[in-house]
């Protein structure tokens, strides 16, 4: 992968998934949802597999979609962390928003 592939792939994984994570708590009115959905979501970006599986054969698919995350590259890694890190700093904009006096919704 190339470098601004790298750089370009961290930050458009950043604030898609702030600007997600922005909206859903602004709409449902908590602060951390997204955080909490979030490794389900990086679940089904790893997996190989359709989601129907996961009710199915659960321990087969589970068995095979956490074997898939340890064999991920460092800067999959790297870019998936973003993703969560814009979750994470989504919840600390819309808590200081409220904090501040800003009703969303």
């Amino acid at each position: 992968m190339n470098i601004v592939q790298f750089v370009v792939s961290m930050l458009l994984f950043f604030v898609l998934f702030f600007g997600i994570s922005f909206l859903l708590n602004m709409l449902l009115r908590s602060s951390w949802i997204m955080s909490f959905v979030y490794p389900v979501i990086v679940l089904f970006i790893v997996d190989s597999f359709s989601w129907t599986k996961y009710f199915t054969e659960p321990s087969s698919s589970f068995s095979t979609v956490f074997e898939q995350l340890m064999n991920l590259q460092v800067v999959d890694i790297i870019i998936l962390a973003s993703g969560f890190a814009g979750t994470i700093v989504a919840g600390i904009i819309i808590r200081l928003l409220r904090k501040n006096g800003y009703q969303m919704f």
